[in-house]
Order: structure tokens, then C-alpha cells, then sequence
């Protein structure tokens, strides 16, 4: 699980940027309108809807957005138009990278996902090509003080959790995608604050990339990332600790 570890290190690093969070919130807000609108408007009747409301709060994004965005979507106001889709390609060392998506328009998604892979050293591919690389886990971050991870640790494994890695003040939690909540709920009634946890794609490998290749792929998943209908971005991607440092700071 060693190379997964960077997802996290990676989004430890990123975070959300202040000048990026007004886009952040947009697209938070677009995934629980899309929800709201397909499963009604109670997150404790709709589970998809719950995640999103809950990784928007993992993301301080306040009450009061987080409201209109069900309300837009349960009302049919926003979201009626958007499609979902996922798109597949290679990065810089041949890298396999997913990318989903919401839009009301898949011709100019398809054309700018395309020439951000075309711009930074990938290429976009046919469906299918990589999506085998890659299974749906849920994914709990952590920030615990040394004298607490191992017994963090029991009470994840004991509520289910598949595998626990702890990277320095991090733990990670792997879940099946089913069992995500039931483990986030048995780490809160012990008190332990999850920092994160959400539904993700986990690759089944990852790649070790050089220096070179590792900073065209962070600079090509970025510039995905910041695509206006683009929602999350995945890749097997293994990045050197240095280079992740330089390019974070």
C-alpha cells in the first residue's frame, strides 16, 4: 500500500488554496446538486448525497452553501442538465490516469481534457484502457498524536477497515466502498477526528516515476484538476518524496 500513501501526501501538500477554493466550492456544490437531484433531498435516505455533504465539510465549505446546493438540486434548478462521464489516459512514464467529470456539454469537456493531456506529455485514451488499473476504496485520513495510532489502528481494523498505513503525524484508512461510513462512525464515537474520508479510486499498482517525468505528471494532473468540469482526477502515479516537496513549496 506503500505507493498509494502518496494520494495522501500529495493532498496533504495541495490542500486547497485559498485562490482555488471559490472553484473548489462550485464543483463540491455541483456533485450535491447531482446527488440531491437523484436521490431526494434527505442525506440520511441518500447515501451518495451524505458523502458529498460530508466531504464538502471536510472541506469547510459553510451550512448555508451547503443547503442551497440541495435545494437547487432537489428542486430540479441545478444539476437537471449535467451529465456525468469518465475519461481515461496516460501520463508522462506512461502513468494511467482517470478523470470524472460533470458538464452539461461532453464536446467541450472531451476537447479540453484532451488538450491538457496533449499539453503536458500524456494522451488521452480510448474507454476502458485504464480503468481495470483501478478499484473503488474509501479512504479515511487522520492526524493522531504516536500514543494513539495503534489503538486508532485496532478500531478501524475492528470496524472493518482492509488496511491502515500511518506516514509520520497521517494515518490512512482503507475500506471497502461499502464500508467507509460504518468505519468513520466507529472512529468518531471513540472521539478520533477524521480529517477526510471519501469514496475514491485506488490503483491495484502504482508507477515509480524520475524527477523529470514526476513533475510533467503533477503539472498534467493539476492542470486537469482546475478544468472547470472536471471533478477528481486519479493516477497510479508514485512520486519521489523530494520531488513532491520542491513542487509544493
Amino acid at each position: 500500500m506503500g505507493g498509494h500513501s502518496h494520494w495522501s501526501q500529495v493532498k496533504r501538500q495541495k490542500g486547497v488554496a485559498d485562490a482555488r477554493r471559490g472553484q473548489a466550492f462550485t464543483k463540491l456544490g455541483r456533485e450535491i446538486s447531482v446527488a440531491a437531484r437523484a436521490g431526494g433531498p434527505d442525506p440520511e435516505a441518500n447515501f451518495r448525497l451524505r458523502l458529498a455533504v460530508q466531504r464538502a465539510r471536510d472541506n469547510n465549505m459553510p451550512n448555508d452553501t451547503i443547503e442551497r446546493a440541495i435545494k437547487r438540486g432537489s428542486s430540479g434548478a441545478e444539476g437537471a442538465e449535467l451529465a456525468e462521464a469518465t475519461y481515461e489516459g496516460y501520463g508522462p512514464g506512461g502513468i494511467a490516469i482517470l478523470v470524472e467529470v460533470m458538464t452539461d456539454n461532453r464536446n467541450r469537456s472531451v476537447s479540453d481534457i484532451r488538450t491538457t493531456f496533449s499539453r503536458h506529455g500524456g494522451n488521452l485514451g480510448e474507454a476502458g484502457c485504464v480503468a481495470w488499473l483501478f478499484e473503488s476504496k474509501g479512504v479515511i485520513l487522520v492526524d493522531a498524536p504516536e500514543s494513539e495510532r495503534e489503538e486508532l489502528a485496532l478500531v478501524a481494523i475492528d470496524a472493518s477497515a482492509e488496511d491502515v498505513d500511518i506516514e509520520g503525524e497521517r494515518v490512512e484508512i482503507h475500506t471497502k466502498a461499502e464500508d467507509m461510513e460504518k468505519v468513520r462512525r466507529a472512529l468518531e464515537e471513540q472521539s478520533i477526528t477524521v480529517e477526510s474520508a471519501e469514496l475514491t479510486k485506488v490503483p491495484k499498482s502504482t508507477i515509480s516515476l524520475g524527477e523529470k517525468e514526476a513533475l510533467q505528471s503533477l503539472k498534467l494532473l493539476d492542470r486537469l484538476e482546475e478544468l472547470d468540469d472536471v471533478q477528481r482526477v486519479h493516477s497510479n502515479a508514485e512520486f519521489p518524496d523530494e520531488v513532491l516537496a520542491a513542487y509544493s513549496g
